[in-house]
C-alpha cells in the first residue's frame, strides 16, 4: 500500500555493497493529501503527535519523522477501510 502512495523506501543494493533508500515515484494527490493532514495532525492528533514527537526526540530529522507519520496515518485508513469501521477519537 505504502509503495503505491510513494511513501516506501527502495533499496540501491547491488552483491555486497549497500546503496542509500529513497523514496520515489508513487501517485501525488494521495501523498499529497496524507503530508498536509500529517502536518495539520501533528499538533493536534494526540495518536501523531506522541509519534512524531518520539522520533524527533531521537534525533530524526523532521522530514523523516513526518514521512514515519504519513506511513502509520495510511496503515490506519487501511485498517478502518478494510474492516468497515468509523475512526472515533476517544
Amino acid at each position: 500500500m505504502s509503495s503505491i502512495v510513494g511513501i516506501a523506501p527502495y533499496a540501491r543494493d547491488s552483491g555486497n555493497k549497500q546503496g542509500r533508500r529513497f523514496i520515489r515515484g508513487g501517485r501525488k494527490i494521495p501523498r499529497d493529501a496524507l503530508y498536509m493532514a500529517v502536518l495539520a495532525g501533528k499538533n493536534g492528533f494526540q495518536y501523531l503527535k506522541i509519534l512524531y514527537d518520539r522520533l524527533v526526540n531521537n534525533f530524526k530529522p523532521k522530514k523523516v519523522a513526518i514521512v514515519a507519520c504519513m506511513r502509520k496515518l495510511l496503515e490506519v485508513c487501511h485498517k478502518l477501510i478494510q474492516q468497515k469501521r468509523v475512526f472515533v477519537i476517544k
